[in-house]
């Protein structure tokens, strides 16, 4: 089981994340691994850890991850000193796409400069 080693942080983080309906083998020298993750967002960062382990196209792992909410990126809950460019230099890797998440909540925002801990707020597709 020498590859389910080299992976071990890759299941670290599908239990971190609650991948759920998981399933992990491994069948000549492949590891085989499957579940469902909660948003795109959290698929995505299972398959970036694939590839920071094995490389931009591993041949000793099969990853079928399926996504259970396909209408949102993620849904995010606001931690103290966060702001909008924060939240969206986190997920799309560039803070001026703040105006996404605010137009995706603004039934909960009125402000894009005035977010509160503890709210959830979606992260939309882009």
């Amino acid at each position: 089981m020498a590859v389910k080693a080299k992976y071990q942080d890759v299941l670290d983080l599908g239990e971190t994340l609650n991948i759920q309906n998981g399933d992990v083998s491994e069948d000549n020298g492949v590891l085989k691994v499957k579940g469902t993750a909660k948003t795109q967002y959290e698929k995505n960062l299972i398959w970036d850890k694939i590839k920071a382990i094995g490389g931009e196209n591993p041949t000793d792992i099969m990853a079928n991850i399926t996504v259970e909410d396909t209408s949102v990126f993620h849904r995010h809950t606001v931690k103290s000193g966060e702001t909008l460019g924060k939240i969206a230099k986190q997920y799309y890797g560039d803070a001026s796409k703040y105006q996404a998440i605010f137009k995706a909540n603004s039934d909960i925002l009125k402000n894009p400069d005035l977010i509160h801990p503890d709210q959830e707020l979606i992260i939309p597709n882009l």
